[in-house]
């Protein structure tokens, strides 16, 4: 009969976790959450938002599960390095919303009032159809358009496959020429 979870070693877990057992994940979240959550309150300053970052890391724990590599260092190491990159990512983004909404990009002055106002009602228009986007469509459109990111940057930020990042692109442009020409 195998060992329960509990006596397991840490490396033990991430390699069930890698073959799809789920009570390790939770085994290996019993021993790190709150290290986890520290740590992201630490660098987020906002226990929601912490929250956030902690759900999101062992999400990514347990989809890669496979990739660690204990030549590299402690799964302990490992995953308070995901969980920091997911808190850095977070404060990133909370940035970026809290400036994209204020920065409003001036307009040029030989332009008519008129030419202004359409350029404000195009942006609102724009803003508003990409708040109704699903927030991993949306996500993935501001990481590129506004962030720069290529696919694969994202796909690597993000913690999911290239073929995921792809699929939510083409969703989310689709669903935004439809919103975009209601």
């Amino acid at each position: 009969m195998p060992p329960p979870f509990a006596q397991l070693p840490d490396e033990a877990l991430l390699a069930q976790m890698a073959l799809g057992d789920e009570p390790a994940l939770a085994e290996l979240y019993d021993r790190f959450s709150r290290v986890a959550y520290a740590l992201a309150v630490r660098v987020l300053r906002d226990q929601a938002l912490a929250e956030d970052a902690v759900q999101d890391a062992f999400l990514a724990a347990w989809r890669t599960a496979a990739a660690f590599d204990p030549a590299r260092g402690t799964v302990s190491t490992w995953l308070m390095t995901v969980v920091h990159r997911r808190a850095v990512d977070l404060v990133r983004r909370e940035e970026r919303r809290r400036t994209d909404v204020l920065d409003e990009t001036p307009i040029a002055s030989h332009e008519t009032i008129d030419e202004q106002a359409a350029v404000r009602e195009e942006r609102r228009r724009v803003q508003s159809a990409l708040a109704r986007l699903p927030p991993d469509q949306r996500e993935a459109l501001e990481l590129a358009y506004y962030g720069g990111l290529t696919q694969s940057e994202l796909a690597e930020r993000l913690g999911v496959p290239l073929g995921t990042v792809k699929s939510r692109m083409f969703s989310a442009l689709t669903k935004l020429r439809d919103l975009l020409a209601e």
